[in-house]
């Protein structure tokens, strides 16, 4: 069962995440063969304040 682990800043929509789900699954469908019930794909957000970039948190960077 492939499982994809996705990790980003938190600020995305619903809708976004779900594109992503579907576009991330289909790549795993078209790359190895997997059938779609048993890929599943993970996102962990973090926020911006815990991500740092260089040497300063992103939120401080201007992301």
């Amino acid at each position: 069962m492939p499982l994809v682990n996705v990790q980003m800043m938190e600020g995305r929509t619903d809708d976004q995440k779900e594109a992503l789900i579907k576009a991330v699954a289909e790549a795993v469908m078209e790359s190895i063969g997997a059938p779609e019930e048993n890929i599943r794909v993970l996102i962990s957000e973090y926020p911006k304040k815990h991500w740092g970039i260089g040497s300063i948190p992103a939120h401080k960077a201007g992301r």
